[in-house]
Protein backbone atom coordinates (compact mmCIF):
# COMPACT_ATOMS: atom_id res chain seq x y z
CA UNK A 1 0.00 0.00 0.00
CA UNK A 2 1.69 3.69 -0.98
CA UNK A 3 2.88 5.57 2.49
CA UNK A 4 0.63 8.33 1.40
CA UNK A 5 -3.08 8.28 -0.09
CA UNK A 6 -1.62 10.44 -2.70
CA UNK A 7 1.48 8.50 -3.96
CA UNK A 8 -1.34 6.61 -6.00
CA UNK A 9 -1.32 8.21 -10.01
CA UNK A 10 -5.32 7.97 -10.26
CA UNK A 11 -8.47 7.38 -8.19
CA UNK A 12 -11.89 6.96 -8.39
CA UNK A 13 -14.12 9.82 -6.43
CA UNK A 14 -17.32 8.45 -5.14
CA UNK A 15 -20.41 10.40 -4.33
CA UNK A 16 -23.63 9.72 -2.72
CA UNK A 17 -25.77 12.26 -3.93
CA UNK A 18 -29.62 11.09 -3.11
CA UNK A 19 -31.12 14.53 -4.12
CA UNK A 20 -30.14 13.11 -7.76
CA UNK A 21 -33.69 12.76 -9.25
CA UNK A 22 -34.96 16.03 -7.83
CA UNK A 23 -31.68 17.77 -9.44
CA UNK A 24 -32.28 15.75 -12.78
CA UNK A 25 -36.37 16.66 -12.71
CA UNK A 26 -35.18 20.40 -12.21
CA UNK A 27 -32.71 19.93 -15.22
CA UNK A 28 -30.63 23.12 -13.18
CA UNK A 29 -26.81 23.61 -12.83
CA UNK A 30 -27.82 25.82 -9.48
CA UNK A 31 -29.89 23.57 -7.47
CA UNK A 32 -30.71 23.76 -3.94
CA UNK A 33 -31.73 20.54 -2.04
CA UNK A 34 -34.64 20.29 0.08
CA UNK A 35 -33.43 19.52 3.85
CA UNK A 36 -34.31 15.75 3.69
CA UNK A 37 -32.20 15.43 0.55
CA UNK A 38 -29.27 17.60 2.16
CA UNK A 39 -29.57 15.72 5.40
CA UNK A 40 -29.73 12.27 3.78
CA UNK A 41 -26.46 13.35 1.97
CA UNK A 42 -24.84 14.34 5.56
CA UNK A 43 -25.43 11.54 7.42
CA UNK A 44 -25.37 8.43 4.63
CA UNK A 45 -22.62 9.98 2.80
CA UNK A 46 -20.29 7.23 3.54
CA UNK A 47 -22.26 4.68 1.94
CA UNK A 48 -20.26 4.19 -1.66
CA UNK A 49 -17.55 2.89 1.26
CA UNK A 50 -19.52 -0.42 1.05
CA UNK A 51 -17.71 -1.01 -2.42
CA UNK A 52 -15.17 1.39 -3.00
CA UNK A 53 -11.77 0.20 -3.51
CA UNK A 54 -8.94 0.77 -1.33
CA UNK A 55 -7.23 2.90 -3.57
CA UNK A 56 -10.66 5.13 -4.11
CA UNK A 57 -12.01 8.21 -2.08
CA UNK A 58 -15.62 9.26 -1.03
CA UNK A 59 -16.89 12.70 -1.03
CA UNK A 60 -18.84 13.47 2.66
CA UNK A 61 -19.70 16.38 4.15
CA UNK A 62 -18.43 15.88 7.59
CA UNK A 63 -15.19 13.10 7.91
CA UNK A 64 -15.95 11.94 11.69
CA UNK A 65 -19.66 11.89 10.88
CA UNK A 66 -19.00 9.04 8.28
CA UNK A 67 -16.38 7.52 10.26
CA UNK A 68 -18.88 7.22 12.95
CA UNK A 69 -21.53 5.79 10.47
CA UNK A 70 -19.16 2.85 8.81
CA UNK A 71 -17.90 2.00 11.94
CA UNK A 72 -21.66 1.46 13.51
CA UNK A 73 -22.33 -0.83 10.27
CA UNK A 74 -20.15 -3.24 11.86
CA UNK A 75 -19.07 -4.63 8.63
CA UNK A 76 -15.48 -5.47 7.23
CA UNK A 77 -15.06 -3.20 4.19
CA UNK A 78 -12.49 -1.72 2.04
CA UNK A 79 -10.26 1.07 3.96
CA UNK A 80 -10.64 3.95 1.30
CA UNK A 81 -10.83 7.55 2.27
CA UNK A 82 -12.98 10.06 3.02
CA UNK A 83 -12.51 13.60 1.70
CA UNK A 84 -14.62 16.45 3.17
CA UNK A 85 -15.93 19.04 0.70
CA UNK A 86 -15.30 22.11 0.51
CA UNK A 87 -12.73 23.31 2.97
CA UNK A 88 -9.96 20.72 2.84
CA UNK A 89 -10.35 19.87 -1.18
CA UNK A 90 -7.72 21.59 -3.13
CA UNK A 91 -6.44 21.34 -6.63
CA UNK A 92 -3.55 19.20 -5.96
CA UNK A 93 -5.63 16.83 -3.88
CA UNK A 94 -7.79 16.36 -7.07
CA UNK A 95 -5.66 16.07 -9.56
CA UNK A 96 -5.24 12.40 -8.79
CA UNK A 97 -9.02 11.68 -9.52
CA UNK A 98 -9.64 10.48 -13.02
CA UNK A 99 -12.74 8.43 -12.55
CA UNK A 100 -16.08 9.52 -10.95
CA UNK A 101 -19.08 7.11 -9.80
CA UNK A 102 -21.45 9.48 -8.08
CA UNK A 103 -25.03 7.68 -7.29
CA UNK A 104 -26.06 9.70 -9.83
CA UNK A 105 -25.03 12.14 -12.42
CA UNK A 106 -27.16 15.78 -13.32
CA UNK A 107 -26.37 19.35 -14.25
CA UNK A 108 -26.09 20.66 -10.44
CA UNK A 109 -23.52 17.97 -9.32
CA UNK A 110 -21.28 18.37 -12.34
CA UNK A 111 -21.42 22.06 -11.48
CA UNK A 112 -20.71 20.99 -7.92
CA UNK A 113 -17.83 19.69 -8.75
CA UNK A 114 -16.69 22.02 -11.43
CA UNK A 115 -16.46 24.09 -8.36
CA UNK A 116 -14.33 21.98 -6.24
CA UNK A 117 -11.62 22.19 -8.78
CA UNK A 118 -12.65 18.81 -10.55
CA UNK A 119 -11.03 18.82 -14.17
CA UNK A 120 -12.89 18.86 -16.65
CA UNK A 121 -11.48 15.94 -18.70
CA UNK A 122 -13.20 13.95 -15.80
CA UNK A 123 -16.46 15.21 -15.79
CA UNK A 124 -19.40 14.86 -18.46
CA UNK A 125 -19.99 16.96 -20.87
CA UNK A 126 -23.02 18.81 -20.86
CA UNK A 127 -24.29 16.59 -24.14
CA UNK A 128 -23.52 13.57 -21.91
CA UNK A 129 -25.86 15.12 -19.20
CA UNK A 130 -28.33 16.07 -21.70
CA UNK A 131 -28.64 12.24 -22.94
CA UNK A 132 -28.87 10.83 -19.28
CA UNK A 133 -31.28 12.93 -18.44
CA UNK A 134 -33.45 12.27 -21.66
CA UNK A 135 -33.01 8.22 -21.09
CA UNK A 136 -34.38 8.87 -17.52
CA UNK A 137 -37.73 10.13 -18.40
CA UNK A 138 -40.29 7.74 -18.06
CA UNK A 139 -41.06 7.74 -21.60
CA UNK A 140 -37.68 4.80 -21.52
CA UNK A 141 -39.65 2.70 -19.54
CA UNK A 142 -43.05 2.80 -21.91
CA UNK A 143 -40.66 2.04 -24.54
CA UNK A 144 -39.04 -1.17 -22.29
CA UNK A 145 -42.86 -2.48 -21.71
CA UNK A 146 -43.65 -2.09 -25.43
CA UNK A 147 -40.53 -4.88 -25.65
CA UNK A 148 -43.02 -7.29 -23.62
CA UNK A 149 -45.84 -6.72 -25.08
CA UNK A 150 -48.01 -9.81 -25.81
CA UNK A 151 -45.43 -12.27 -23.68
CA UNK A 152 -47.88 -14.62 -21.65
CA UNK A 153 -47.21 -14.07 -17.88
CA UNK A 154 -46.66 -10.13 -18.53
CA UNK A 155 -48.85 -7.27 -18.33
CA UNK A 156 -48.02 -3.67 -18.20
CA UNK A 157 -48.00 -0.13 -20.70
CA UNK A 158 -47.59 3.05 -20.38
CA UNK A 159 -48.86 6.56 -22.89
CA UNK A 160 -47.36 9.70 -22.47
CA UNK A 161 -49.71 12.64 -22.66
CA UNK A 162 -49.46 15.99 -23.12
CA UNK A 163 -53.07 17.57 -23.07
CA UNK A 164 -55.26 16.96 -19.57
CA UNK A 165 -57.86 15.87 -22.18
CA UNK A 166 -55.73 13.46 -23.01
CA UNK A 167 -55.33 12.33 -19.79
CA UNK A 168 -59.21 12.27 -19.56
CA UNK A 169 -59.47 10.16 -22.20
CA UNK A 170 -57.44 7.54 -20.75
CA UNK A 171 -59.52 7.99 -17.43
CA UNK A 172 -62.49 6.83 -18.99
CA UNK A 173 -60.68 4.09 -20.77
CA UNK A 174 -59.01 2.27 -17.98
CA UNK A 175 -61.13 3.31 -15.38
CA UNK A 176 -58.31 4.21 -12.66
CA UNK A 177 -55.27 5.24 -14.07
CA UNK A 178 -51.53 6.44 -12.11
CA UNK A 179 -50.17 9.40 -13.50
CA UNK A 180 -46.87 10.10 -13.12
CA UNK A 181 -44.60 12.70 -13.72
CA UNK A 182 -41.79 12.66 -15.98
CA UNK A 183 -39.10 12.84 -13.47
CA UNK A 184 -40.09 12.57 -9.77
CA UNK A 185 -38.76 10.88 -6.99
CA UNK A 186 -39.14 8.23 -4.04
CA UNK A 187 -43.29 8.50 -5.00
CA UNK A 188 -42.99 12.04 -5.44
CA UNK A 189 -44.90 13.36 -8.46
CA UNK A 190 -47.19 10.39 -8.84
CA UNK A 191 -50.60 10.42 -8.25
CA UNK A 192 -53.78 7.75 -8.21
CA UNK A 193 -56.86 8.50 -10.38
CA UNK A 194 -60.38 6.81 -10.14
CA UNK A 195 -63.50 8.07 -12.47
CA UNK A 196 -62.39 11.69 -12.44
CA UNK A 197 -60.04 14.48 -12.37
CA UNK A 198 -60.98 16.35 -9.31
CA UNK A 199 -60.16 20.41 -9.70
CA UNK A 200 -56.99 19.91 -7.10
CA UNK A 201 -55.98 16.80 -9.95
CA UNK A 202 -56.42 19.10 -12.62
CA UNK A 203 -54.03 21.90 -11.15
CA UNK A 204 -51.24 19.42 -10.42
CA UNK A 205 -51.99 18.14 -13.87
CA UNK A 206 -51.09 21.71 -15.52
CA UNK A 207 -48.53 22.54 -13.35
CA UNK A 208 -46.49 19.19 -14.70
CA UNK A 209 -47.19 19.73 -18.22
CA UNK A 210 -46.19 23.23 -18.20
CA UNK A 211 -42.75 22.49 -15.93
CA UNK A 212 -42.00 18.71 -17.52
CA UNK A 213 -43.95 18.99 -20.77
CA UNK A 214 -45.94 15.93 -20.56
CA UNK A 215 -47.19 13.23 -18.14
CA UNK A 216 -47.39 9.52 -18.01
CA UNK A 217 -50.53 7.50 -17.62
CA UNK A 218 -50.59 3.94 -16.93
CA UNK A 219 -53.50 1.82 -15.87
CA UNK A 220 -53.93 0.50 -12.45
CA UNK A 221 -52.70 -2.82 -11.56
CA UNK A 222 -53.67 -4.90 -8.21
CA UNK A 223 -49.79 -5.09 -6.99
CA UNK A 224 -48.84 -8.07 -4.72
CA UNK A 225 -44.84 -7.78 -4.10
CA UNK A 226 -42.79 -5.15 -4.94
CA UNK A 227 -39.02 -5.86 -6.24
CA UNK A 228 -36.54 -4.84 -8.40
CA UNK A 229 -33.72 -5.66 -10.80
CA UNK A 230 -30.17 -4.37 -10.76
CA UNK A 231 -27.69 -3.99 -14.12
CA UNK A 232 -24.98 -2.65 -15.06
CA UNK A 233 -23.62 -0.64 -18.37
CA UNK A 234 -20.47 -0.38 -20.02
CA UNK A 235 -21.69 2.41 -22.05
CA UNK A 236 -20.63 0.51 -24.75
CA UNK A 237 -23.72 -1.20 -25.32
CA UNK A 238 -23.58 -3.77 -23.01
CA UNK A 239 -25.36 -4.61 -19.68
CA UNK A 240 -24.77 -7.04 -17.26
CA UNK A 241 -27.09 -8.03 -14.62
CA UNK A 242 -26.42 -7.91 -10.91
CA UNK A 243 -28.99 -9.47 -9.33
CA UNK A 244 -32.64 -9.62 -7.55
CA UNK A 245 -34.03 -6.95 -4.99
CA UNK A 246 -36.12 -7.23 -2.80
CA UNK A 247 -37.60 -4.46 -0.78
CA UNK A 248 -40.26 -2.32 0.97
CA UNK A 249 -42.04 0.73 0.62
CA UNK A 250 -44.46 3.36 2.75
CA UNK A 251 -46.67 5.48 1.04
CA UNK A 252 -44.34 5.44 -2.02
CA UNK A 253 -41.14 5.77 -0.32
CA UNK A 254 -38.14 3.23 0.13
CA UNK A 255 -37.58 1.74 3.87
CA UNK A 256 -35.43 -1.17 3.26
CA UNK A 257 -34.15 -4.21 1.34
CA UNK A 258 -33.58 -7.98 2.33
CA UNK A 259 -30.43 -9.09 1.85
CA UNK A 260 -30.42 -12.73 1.11
CA UNK A 261 -28.56 -14.92 -1.38
CA UNK A 262 -29.49 -15.22 -5.10
CA UNK A 263 -31.11 -18.31 -4.89
CA UNK A 264 -33.47 -17.18 -1.93
CA UNK A 265 -34.76 -14.14 -3.36
CA UNK A 266 -35.31 -16.47 -6.68
CA UNK A 267 -37.25 -18.56 -4.60
CA UNK A 268 -39.47 -15.84 -3.24
CA UNK A 269 -40.39 -14.39 -6.48
CA UNK A 270 -41.21 -17.72 -7.74
CA UNK A 271 -43.97 -18.31 -5.28
CA UNK A 272 -45.78 -15.82 -7.75
CA UNK A 273 -44.44 -16.43 -11.15
CA UNK A 274 -41.98 -19.06 -12.89
CA UNK A 275 -38.06 -18.45 -13.29
CA UNK A 276 -37.90 -18.65 -16.60
CA UNK A 277 -40.26 -15.55 -16.61
CA UNK A 278 -37.49 -13.74 -14.53
CA UNK A 279 -35.40 -15.60 -17.12
CA UNK A 280 -36.84 -14.03 -20.43
CA UNK A 281 -37.51 -10.77 -18.73
CA UNK A 282 -33.81 -9.98 -17.73
CA UNK A 283 -32.49 -10.89 -21.47
CA UNK A 284 -34.63 -8.67 -23.20
CA UNK A 285 -34.11 -5.71 -20.68
CA UNK A 286 -30.04 -6.22 -21.24
CA UNK A 287 -30.55 -6.24 -25.01
CA UNK A 288 -32.82 -3.62 -25.03
CA UNK A 289 -31.25 -0.88 -22.60
CA UNK A 290 -27.52 -2.10 -23.58
CA UNK A 291 -28.97 -0.68 -27.16
CA UNK A 292 -30.34 2.95 -25.65
CA UNK A 293 -27.17 3.16 -23.22
CA UNK A 294 -24.69 3.11 -26.28
CA UNK A 295 -21.99 5.88 -25.72
CA UNK A 296 -24.80 7.58 -23.30
CA UNK A 297 -24.50 6.25 -20.35
CA UNK A 298 -21.56 3.91 -18.29
CA UNK A 299 -22.55 2.54 -14.61
CA UNK A 300 -25.04 1.13 -12.87
CA UNK A 301 -28.86 1.36 -13.04
CA UNK A 302 -32.00 -0.59 -11.18
CA UNK A 303 -35.84 -1.34 -12.81
CA UNK A 304 -38.11 -1.57 -10.35
CA UNK A 305 -41.09 -4.48 -11.12
CA UNK A 306 -44.07 -6.06 -9.61
CA UNK A 307 -46.03 -8.94 -9.05
CA UNK A 308 -49.38 -7.83 -10.19
CA UNK A 309 -52.95 -10.44 -8.91
CA UNK A 310 -55.30 -11.15 -11.23
CA UNK A 311 -58.55 -13.56 -10.89
CA UNK A 312 -56.49 -16.62 -11.54
CA UNK A 313 -52.92 -15.98 -10.23
CA UNK A 314 -50.28 -13.58 -10.72
CA UNK A 315 -48.67 -11.17 -13.82
CA UNK A 316 -45.04 -9.91 -14.02
CA UNK A 317 -44.79 -6.17 -14.65
CA UNK A 318 -41.53 -6.04 -15.76
CA UNK A 319 -41.00 -2.44 -15.58
CA UNK A 320 -43.09 0.18 -13.19
CA UNK A 321 -39.50 2.00 -13.43
CA UNK A 322 -35.86 2.36 -14.56
CA UNK A 323 -33.54 4.56 -12.28
CA UNK A 324 -30.55 5.08 -14.18
CA UNK A 325 -28.74 5.51 -11.42
CA UNK A 326 -27.10 3.90 -8.57
CA UNK A 327 -29.84 2.55 -5.99
CA UNK A 328 -30.42 0.75 -2.52
CA UNK A 329 -30.98 -2.46 -4.38
CA UNK A 330 -26.76 -1.95 -5.60
CA UNK A 331 -26.15 -1.49 -1.76
CA UNK A 332 -27.96 -4.10 -0.52
CA UNK A 333 -26.17 -6.26 -3.13
CA UNK A 334 -22.50 -5.12 -2.16
CA UNK A 335 -23.56 -5.23 1.73
CA UNK A 336 -24.57 -8.67 0.83
CA UNK A 337 -20.99 -9.64 -0.47
CA UNK A 338 -19.70 -8.61 2.45
CA UNK A 339 -21.67 -10.18 5.08
CA UNK A 340 -21.84 -13.56 2.86
CA UNK A 341 -18.75 -13.47 0.18
CA UNK A 342 -18.99 -17.28 -0.47
CA UNK A 343 -23.47 -17.24 -0.38
CA UNK A 344 -23.63 -20.49 2.02
CA UNK A 345 -24.87 -18.41 4.98
CA UNK A 346 -28.43 -18.47 4.37
CA UNK A 347 -29.76 -15.98 7.56
CA UNK A 348 -31.34 -13.42 5.98
CA UNK A 349 -31.22 -9.82 7.09
CA UNK A 350 -32.82 -6.66 6.15
CA UNK A 351 -31.34 -3.16 5.66
CA UNK A 352 -33.42 -0.39 6.84
CA UNK A 353 -32.74 3.00 6.33
CA UNK A 354 -33.73 4.63 9.72
CA UNK A 355 -34.42 8.47 11.11
CA UNK A 356 -33.86 8.69 14.67
CA UNK A 357 -31.92 10.97 16.97
CA UNK A 358 -32.21 13.73 14.60
CA UNK A 359 -30.40 11.80 11.73
CA UNK A 360 -30.63 9.00 9.35
CA UNK A 361 -29.10 5.50 9.73
CA UNK A 362 -28.47 2.38 8.12
CA UNK A 363 -29.32 -0.78 10.35
CA UNK A 364 -28.77 -4.62 9.44
CA UNK A 365 -31.43 -6.20 11.26
CA UNK A 366 -33.38 -9.89 11.78
CA UNK A 367 -36.59 -9.87 9.77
Amino acid sequence: MPTSFYDSTNMTLHIFNPEHDIALASGLQYFTAPHAGRALRADLGWLPAIWADTSDAVLVDETDVAEKGLKRLKAKTPCCRFIKTRKDIAPSELRYVDYIEPWGWDASLKEQLRRYGISEQVLPSDEQIAKIRALSHRRTSAQLLSMFQGHTGIVGEAKECTTSEDVSALLKQWGKVVIKAPWSSSGRGVRFVEDELTPSLVGWLQNILKSQGSVMVEPYYNKVKDFGMEFQADGKGNVSYLGLSLFHTQNGAYTGNLLATESHKEAEISKYVPLPLLEEVKAITCQYLGEITNRAYEGPFGIDMMIVGNTEGFDLHPCVEINLRRTMGHVALSLTKLINPTQDDEIVRVMRICYEDNQYKLKIQRP
